[in-house]
């Protein structure tokens, strides 16, 4: 699957969240990532947590995924939200709103932040491809 962000896509996402603080910060880490997913979300985690691997080597990335798989993709009101914000992609409440609700839905105490990569990351490789296609790494 995708591993990262193109700069033109962050560039996009930074005019849409320039109201949205969290989004911003999101936007941040993963430029001074190199778009890539998983080491932003590391990089705002380690920003203000412990290091970001849990045991046996599994990275924060792969264990989020895992965990919003479980809880996102048997929403169907989350699919809605997903659906509709694909109508309107310019539509920064949408997008905000997606962001509000993969961090309250996931049932995981996650920053904004973080959600937003997560997010992002959703609406690049869509929803159900997500759900229905995508297998979180061993």
């Amino acid at each position: 699957m995708t591993t990262g962000i193109e700069t033109q896509e962050l560039a996009s996402y930074r005019v849409l969240l320039a109201d949205y603080d969290p989004g911003l910060t999101a936007i941040a880490a993963l430029d001074r990532n190199g778009g890539d997913w998983a080491a932003g979300v590391e990089d705002l985690w380690s920003a203000s947590n412990a290091p970001a691997s849990f045991g046996r080597g599994r990275k924060l990335w792969d264990t989020l995924l895992k965990v919003l798989r479980q809880e996102l993709c048997g929403d169907e009101g989350v699919r809605a939200q997903f659906q509709e914000y694909s109508k309107n992609p310019s539509s920064a409440p949408l997008l905000t709103g997606l962001i509000v609700t993969v961090t309250t839905t996931a049932g995981l105490p996650i920053d904004p932040a973080i959600a937003t990569i997560v997010v992002l990351y959703l609406v690049k490789v869509g929803l159900n491809v997500f759900c229905e296609y995508t297998e979180p790494t061993a």
